[in-house]
């Protein structure tokens, strides 16, 4: 800013005895400093208040951030989630198809003619006035194994395996 150099410094001295007098100088320099130090506390405390609102504008900008960044990792979670949700629902889907295949090909294998749908009708009509087991089911003894598919899923699933078992067994045999 000022570039004042030693020399330059003694040069304003000399001239400032000269003008003020060796008897006023003291106490003007002592007002000098006093007024230099209330200057250079001022500049502290302002540049402390400048620092302070930096330091309060980068937290803010750090707290938006911190916002945005929670937004769009919910938002990543929920597209997650949606997509574990349609691939669990595509493969149930398939599962279920797969049962059915199963029951037709069990029901193919009890028939022995490849009449799926008349197997079908057949152990639709057989069942009882309540719903119940079929006719064939109600007529063999107890523990002996039903030739028609369970009604529920995990039993439809091990009833239509175990027919497979059976066809494949006497076609073998």
């Amino acid at each position: 800013m000022f570039d004042i150099t030693s020399s330059k410094l003694l040069i304003l001295g000399l001239v400032a005895l000269i003008v003020i007098g060796p008897k006023d100088l003291p106490p003007l320099l002592r007002t000098l400093g006093r007024y230099m130090g209330i200057i250079k506390r001022q500049a502290a405390e302002f540049r402390a208040q400048f620092d302070e609102a930096m330091r309060e504008s980068e937290l803010e900008q750090l707290k938006q951030e911190v916002e945005t960044l929670g937004s769009a990792a919910e938002a990543e979670m929920r597209a997650a989630e949606r997509s574990v949700e349609t691939e669990l629902s595509a493969a149930g889907e398939s599962v279920n198809a797969a049962i059915g295949d199963a029951k037709a090909e069990a029901t193919k294998a009890e028939d022995g003619t490849g009449r799926t749908e008349e197997r079908t009708e057949e152990l639709t009509e057989d069942r009882g006035e309540d719903g119940g087991e079929p006719a064939e089911a109600r007529s063999r003894p107890q523990g002996a194994p039903s030739a028609a598919p369970a009604a529920n899923g995990a039993d439809t699933e091990a009833a239509a395996g175990e027919a497979a078992l059976r066809a494949r067994e006497q076609s073998g045999a």
